[in-house]
């Protein structure tokens, strides 16, 4: 990438390929030939960083420890900023580096940036007029302890903010403002991790009593994908439009906005469920003409759906359980492992999430699971089933209440194919596999 030169009298330069394909020639005069091949060593490094944009730590340093004259012979060929405006930009605070780094992303969405200004509010509210470049290790300890301690945040908000806080400074050091990361390092986890105990199954005689308990056509859609499509509420449910529904091939097409920077675009195909398709027809028989989004009632900025859920979950006599959409997402995805023999790529594809976040953050073990589980091992010891099962009552503390087959068959809603409803777990595949073949020309 680079080469060493010699000149008259002992002096060496460095000729190197800049980015835009020019020529571009570094003398360092008098210099050893060691000293020249460090230096090229060292140039080659901030060439490839100018490419990737990423900055290690070891070419920061080197970059940070060259005489001002070499510096400047640096930044002449467009390698660096130049040392007046690098110490400009050193006096930054925390907030205003963050406040920056929004200005320079309009790539984000909104709620993005609305996320990373409150980093930034927190920051500014603990560093103050600290220069980010005088932020020590043991003060970013100290902020986390801040945000956990004073503000009463919860580990896994802990851990985003510090997440955040490791990437603008990382930004920083790309930016060649600073030289090292004090957020960086196994003391400062940011790993968020799945919290247990705030799963719940929504069972399925639960899930029917509040779905009869619905107030209109759209609601009962709006419940239904969040429990039998697994989709995001509210921002998968209120972008599908009708020309995403193909009743013919019993399918419809998601835009998940959390996803749609991956390759995939995040769209995805997924199967229109028995449970769905009564809740599809009826919002499409209730639809008027030129209506566009399958939900048109609920789409205010200033609707809440969870505060609406609550109340209608509520009114049927149950008390709403922990993270409402997010657990009837989970519940779906726990059922589809269950009804596919564990086909994690399909199941994982049509709710949109990898095996990985599936398995750490959706996938539950359920009281009927225990039970199966118990069963097989008195199997295993080859006794057979020996004892009545009558002997092996169900957990009284059980938050998963069994499935009621009497009152899922008179269900106003699902009254064609009761038995499918009545035990998700039954559900027999097809031989040509449990998703629906694409229509042509898609």
């Amino acid at each position: 990438m680079a080469s060493i030169g010699k000149d008259r009298n002992g002096r060496k330069r460095i000729l190197f390929v800049a980015g835009d394909g020019s020529r571009k020639t570094i003398r360092l005069g008098k210099a050893s030939l060691r000293q020249a091949e460090t230096f090229k060593v060292g140039l080659e490094a901030l060439i490839a960083a100018r490419i990737t944009g990423c900055l290690d730590d070891k070419t920061a340093r080197w970059v940070a420890e060259l005489e001002d004259d070499m510096h400047k012979k640096l930044a002449a060929v467009g390698l660096v900023l130049a040392r007046d405006a690098t110490s400009a930009q050193e006096s930054l605070t925390a907030g205003q580096m963050v406040n920056e780094y929004i200005e320079r992303r309009p790539d984000v969405k909104l709620i993005t940036k609305g996320k990373w200004q409150n980093a930034a509010n927190k920051m500014s509210e603990f560093f103050k007029d600290q220069p980010i470049d005088e932020i020590t290790v043991q003060q970013a300890k100290d902020y986390r302890v801040y945000l956990k301690s004073t503000l009463g945040l919860k580990e896994n908000t802990v851990r985003r903010l510090i997440g955040l806080a490791r990437q603008y400074f990382n930004d920083a050091i790309d930016a060649e403002i600073i030289t090292k990361n004090p957020f960086k390092g196994k003391d400062q986890p940011v790993t968020v991790r799945a919290n247990k105990s705030r799963f719940f199954f929504v069972a399925l005689d639960m899930s029917m009593k509040v779905l009869e308990e619905c107030p209109d056509a759209q609601w009962r859609l709006i419940f239904g994908l969040a429990r039998w499509g697994g989709l995001r509420c509210p921002s998968e449910i209120l972008r599908l439009k009708w020309q995403d529904v193909d009743f013919e091939h019993n399918q419809f097409t998601v835009h998940a906005s959390k996803t749609e920077h991956h390759e995939d675009g995040g769209i995805r195909t997924v199967p229109m469920f028995p449970e769905l398709r009564p809740l599809f027809q009826e919002a499409f028989d209730h639809a008027k003409e030129g209506d566009v989004f399958c939900i048109t009632r609920y789409r205010d900025k200033s609707t809440n759906l969870r505060t609406q859920l609550t109340k209608i979950i509520r009114r049927t006599g149950l008390e709403p359980w922990p993270k409402l959409f997010q657990n009837m997402r989970s519940t779906r995805e726990t059922e589809l492992f269950k009804m596919t023999n564990g086909n994690v790529k399909a199941v994982c594809s049509w709710i949109g999430n990898s095996p990985q976040v599936a398995l750490e953050h959706y996938a539950q073990v359920t009281e009927e699971d225990l039970q199966e589980a118990a069963k097989m091992s008195l199997l295993a010891d080859g006794k057979g089933v020996a004892q009545n099962p009558a002997q092996y009552p169900a957990a009284s503390d059980s938050k998963e209440p069994q499935a009621n087959s009497e009152e899922c068959s008179e269900s106003a809603y699902f009254q064609q194919d009761t038995g499918m409803y009545c035990s998700v777990h039954k559900v027999e595949l097809p031989e040509t596999g449990v998703e629906p073949a694409r229509p042509e020309g898609h």
